[in-house]
């Protein structure tokens, strides 16, 4: 048995292929999950146990999302959604998932029962990317209209369905952001604190002021940014190049930036022609995986600006995720999902292998099982709490009446006929 490795967990997933787990340190392929037809940015980690990917259906046109345990290469739970939806984010805790429709809707959706809490009419065309902050506070929307939307996560969990919800009432902000459609945004968390980034096929990234939601600096590049990624300080950025390239810069809040000129822009680029779609960083900042449209996936070790290792995937690519916080056994690679142990402690959750668990089904059963019996006890506690507040109330009144009585004002069945009366 290999030893337990608890390096990141790189994700990729494909319009017409399997999605591939890979280990981060060593580029090597760790298994293949179940193919569906993703599209871009349909890839999203569903709390420490599981992930969520966005299908369409090639024959009726119908969406689904998957839902995928990392111990077993197939699905495990399929959500039907009202339309095709693309983007896809998720609180940490994995209580909530959010979905972007080419209608420009956004649903809310709770697990794991995968009821639909709710839908909003967010954007005038399809959303383009989804984002949760850091804290779970926030949720970002992004659209092919060229808006930003921010929403605070407890409004759009908690607010009533209606047949005519709009993020009007709910928004903490919404913009025009770009003159394209919106690739990416996401949210600073250090030095960039208070702050939206997003980039655009309008060929900018742009910071903007979470609190007052205006501009704050723009980027201008010599193509389309498809995305970005902060580094760990929040200091430089690098955004993938519609043609090909990766652009590092500096966050200069206050200045507009033009292109690559003299030391503002530095260009990465590893003769590759094909689109690069999505960018994350991996063991502490010091490598840049990147993704392209045309299945290559290239770590770069960012000291030296060259590509240390290609990853080998031979499908085309939609997305590309990193999981943290997941131990594993190294050189599975055999289809039937990655060992992996939750608490990271090098014990392996319930001891189950991939197959067994495909074969008895125990682990899913009993967690919904679980949160049946912990919605029961929602529910007893709700009514508890109205049944004590209704005899507070009910104490009060008597109270009230007693203590007027004592003061000779009047009768308590006087008092009880006139609030009757009333």
């Amino acid at each position: 048995m290999s030893p337990l490795s608890s390096q990141e967990i790189l994700l990729t997933s494909s319009p017409d292929g399997p999605i591939t787990a890979y280990d981060s340190s060593s580029g090597v392929v760790l298994t293949n999950f179940a193919a569906i037809r993703s599209p871009r940015q349909g890839l999203v980690l569903v709390g420490k146990t599981s992930f969520a990917a966005s299908n369409i259906c090639p024959i009726t046109a119908s969406s689904s999302i998957k839902l995928y345990n990392w111990w077993s290469s197939s699905t495990f739970f399929n959500i039907p959604v009202p339309e095709p939806v693309g983007p896809l984010a998720a609180s940490s805790d994995g209580a909530f998932l959010f979905a972007g429709g080419i209608s420009g809707s956004l649903y809310v959706i709770s697990l794991p029962s995968g009821d639909i809490l709710n839908s909003f009419a967010s954007h005038s065309k399809p959303v383009s990317c989804l984002n949760v902050s850091e804290d779970d506070s926030l949720l970002i929307s992004g659209s092919d209209d060229g808006t930003i939307v921010v929403l605070p996560i407890f409004q759009v969990v908690s607010s009533t369905p209606t047949s005519k919800n709009n993020v009007g009432n709910l928004a903490l902000h919404k913009f025009i952001a770009h003159s394209g459609p919106v690739t990416a945004a996401t949210f600073g968390t250090s030095l960039c604190n208070s702050q939206v980034i997003s980039s655009s096929m309008d060929r900018t990234i742009k910071f903007w002021s979470l609190l007052r939601g205006i501009l704050l600096s723009s980027v201008s590049f010599p193509c389309p940014i498809m995305s970005f990624v902060l580094d760990p300080t929040e200091t430089e950025f690098y955004g993938a190049g519609s043609d090909g390239s990766i652009y590092k810069g500096w966050v200069q809040i206050g200045k507009n930036v033009n292109h690559v000129n003299g030391n503002e822009l530095i260009r990465l680029t590893e003769n590759n022609n094909s689109s690069i779609i999505s960018l994350v960083m991996v063991n502490n900042g010091r490598n840049l995986v990147s993704a392209s449209e045309d299945g290559s996936v290239w770590m770069w070790e960012l000291d030296y600006g060259q590509v240390a290792i290609a990853l080998r995937n031979g499908n085309k690519i939609s997305d590309l995720v990193v999981a943290r916080g997941i131990s594993y056994m190294k050189g599975n690679g055999n289809g039937n999902g990655v060992r992996v142990s939750i608490n990271n402690c090098g014990n392996w959750g319930g001891g189950f292998s991939g197959e067994e668990l495909v074969r008895s089904g125990l682990a899913e059963k009993n967690v919904m099982k679980i949160e049946e019996v912990i919605s029961e006890v929602e529910n007893d506690k709700r009514r508890a709490i109205d049944m004590l507040e209704s005899s507070i109330f009910l104490y009060e009144r008597l109270l009230e009446l007693i203590l007027k009585e004592a003061e000779g004002e009047c009768s308590t069945t006087e008092l009880v006929k006139k609030e009757d009366i009333n």
